[in-house]
């Protein structure tokens, strides 16, 4: 009987984890103290000579030192005023495209994922400045607030990301490598939402009404060349500081965040928003975050060394391996899971709970970790998006105007996440386009 209690103790603490985040307990603290109580249960107090060890390889992990200055680098954007004028500037570039207003917002969503890697500053962002200017000119609710949320959250996947660089640490994969592969898939699904807006357009014109001709009289050529100039080169200059430097082999990804916290700066005081409130504003917001990540992740430590010592691994991998559906099947099952927590989870919760038990098993049938990781990094954005617990839907929500009510959002995001799901689904079945790129810069 005791056997059998010890071999099920890492379901039933897993189930207690799943169980208390769903009746809203803070998620650092419940991953922790679920994990020592097992912990001790399991093993005693001689639990405590081992976990300390494990933390501490972990905090002074070089790499993680990247998400604090990721962080930073998106936060001083944010102030930066870089958005404001790239979305007025590819709104007048788009505009005589249907449907051209809304393309442009998910043109600069992507080269603001590209620049700051934080989803919720770019939805904020971008909510407060596009979502008034597009129900204005009489889009769609659906279509607007669909829009804005889903392009917010493409910083998710195109690099320089944070669960990327999260997901390298945990899965073992050279954070770089994941930077490179992830372009193609990001620049699929972008392309997949200017289709779906295209299409909708044209289908619907009332939807998504062209800008009059007569507003657009007054600017030359000239003019437009100048205005789309000034707009691109910031975003572009940080974007080759960050990644050119990853991508030649110059500088490590944490390396290449410093210098990315750096250009934001310069960017900034090139702005001339740089102030000592903004300095401020920015230090408080990016302690905040990067202790939210850092406290999970001693939780998750804690949470994994749990698990194993307990053999959980070893019972889920027995458990998934005896199904009789092969790697692709079990990699529809893996996948499946990572998608459905993410109706009820934030994805760094997934990342550290899930991606730590499910990805070695994919792993140890064969999966290239590369693939695998940014596959689930794809799969992890839709997590911004699924109510009831979309955070991108939050952030939004609370920036919209009166008028825009919750189920316009709901509305709105349905297709993003069937157009995620498609882009998922062309990335798996095409491995390569997400290991042709790193194979071809890097040689692997």
């Amino acid at each position: 009987m005791t056997e059998l209690i010890h071999e099920f103790m890492p379901l039933v603490m897993f189930t207690a984890v799943f169980a208390l985040l769903l009746l809203g307990y803070p998620v650092a603290f419940t991953i922790g103290g679920v994990s020592l109580f097992f912990g001790l249960m399991g093993f005693g107090v001689d639990f405590f000579n081992l976990l300390p060890l494990r933390i501490w390889g972990t905090m002074t992990n070089f790499t993680l030192l990247a998400v604090p200055l990721f962080i930073y680098m998106g936060v001083m954007l944010e102030k930066s005023g870089i958005a404001e004028e790239l979305l007025e500037t590819m709104a007048l570039v788009f505009a005589k495209v249907r449907g051209g207003l809304a393309m442009s917002v998910v043109f600069v969503g992507a080269l603001m994922g590209a620049s700051t890697g934080i989803v919720g500053a770019t939805v904020v962002t971008m909510g407060l400045l596009s979502v008034p200017t597009m129900l204005h000119r009489k889009y769609n609710k659906a279509l607007t607030t669909g829009t804005v949320a889903a392009s917010g959250t493409l910083g998710q996947i195109i690099p320089p990301s944070i669960i990327l660089v999260l997901l390298g640490d945990i899965i073992n994969v050279p954070v770089g490598d994941l930077f490179i592969g992830a372009v193609i898939p990001g620049l699929i699904l972008v392309a997949l939402y200017m289709l779906y807006i295209f299409i909708v357009a044209n289908i619907k014109p009332e939807w998504a009404p062209p800008i009059p001709k007569e507003e657009l009289a007054g600017i030359s050529r000239r003019e437009l060349i100048r205005r789309v100039l000034r707009a691109l080169i910031p975003p572009l200059f940080l974007m080759l500081a960050v990644l050119g430097s990853i991508f030649a082999g110059i500088a490590s990804p944490t390396e290449a965040a410093s210098v990315g916290a750096v250009g934001a700066t310069i960017l900034t005081i090139f702005h001339k928003r740089f102030n000592l409130q903004i300095v401020k504003d920015v230090m408080h917001t990016t302690t905040i975050l990067t202790c939210m990540v850092f406290i999970i992740l001693v939780g998750a430590t804690t949470l994994g060394l749990v698990f194993r010592g307990l053999d959980g691994d070893a019972l889920v991998r027995d458990l998934i391996q005896s199904l009789p559906f092969g790697k692709w099947g079990i990699l529809l099952i893996v996948m499946s899971i990572i998608f459905i927590a993410g109706f009820f989870l934030d994805f760094i919760e997934i990342t550290f709970i899930h991606v730590p038990v499910l990805a070695p098993i994919m792993i140890s049938m064969g999966v290239n970790p590369l693939w695998l990781a940014v596959l689930i990094a794809v799969n992890l954005q839709t997590s911004f998006l699924t109510p009831p617990f979309g955070f991108s839907l939050f952030y939004l929500k609370g920036v919209c105007p009166p008028e825009v009510q919750t189920m316009d959002l709901y509305k709105g995001i349905i297709p993003f996440v069937i157009i995620q799901l498609i882009g998922l689904t062309i990335i798996c079945m095409i491995p390569e386009s997400i290991t042709w790129l790193p194979r071809i810069l890097l040689g692997d």
